[in-house]
């Protein structure tokens, strides 16, 4: 297993469409501000997040039950920015729509411009075969809100390749978040 570099990157993106839409270099300015980076990394992408968040609130004094997870502990928000209050998280999007080939698997990490702020992103792996937007969660460690910026860098991906392809992919076994689309919540 070997890590891929930003030259295996581009050519899976443009061959095969691993990434879409995919920035073929690192972006750190919009043309008007400098924005968190996001794009091709030397050996990485660094994802960004729509503009489509869930923001956890409890003022229904629900239990958190990953079997039974409920839809009105959530504020659906779109903007530009989230707010996340203190000690809370929140749920959003990748803006990049991303296909996993069969020999790979993909590791998500926070970006260290967010980890400095107290602001975790947790995001599962990306398994061989899986396809779909990435739902990302930004947990808020401090006792203060916290800021996301929607269509900037929040994480960054990177990608393992096996010299060999697995007996089982996610699509093989058809695992309950392919082809997901929005912020997408537990499913059991």
């Amino acid at each position: 297993m070997s890590i891929k570099s930003d030259k295996w990157i581009r050519k899976m993106a443009q061959t095969y469409h691993m990434i879409v839409p995919f920035e073929y270099n690192q972006v750190r300015h919009n043309g008007v501000d400098k924005i968190v980076s996001h794009g091709t990394s030397s050996y990485g992408y660094d994802v960004r997040c729509s503009d489509e968040f869930k923001i956890f609130t409890n003022i229904n004094s629900a239990i958190v039950d990953p079997k039974n997870f409920a839809p009105q502990s959530f504020v659906d928000v779109k903007s530009d920015v989230c707010i996340i209050p203190p000690n809370s998280f929140a749920l959003a999007r990748s803006v990049e729509y991303f296909r996993i080939p069969r020999s790979v698997i993909v590791i998500c990490l926070g970006k260290s411009t967010y980890a400095r702020c107290g602001i975790i992103v947790n995001v599962t792996p990306l398994e061989p075969e899986w396809e779909g937007h990435i739902t990302l969660e930004f947990s808020n460690t401090t006792p203060l809100p916290a800021k996301i910026y929607a269509h900037e860098g929040v994480a960054q991906l990177l990608f393992l390749e096996s010299d060999e392809e697995c007996e089982t992919s996610y699509k093989d076994r058809k695992g309950k978040y392919q082809g997901q689309t929005g912020v997408t919540l537990p499913i059991t």
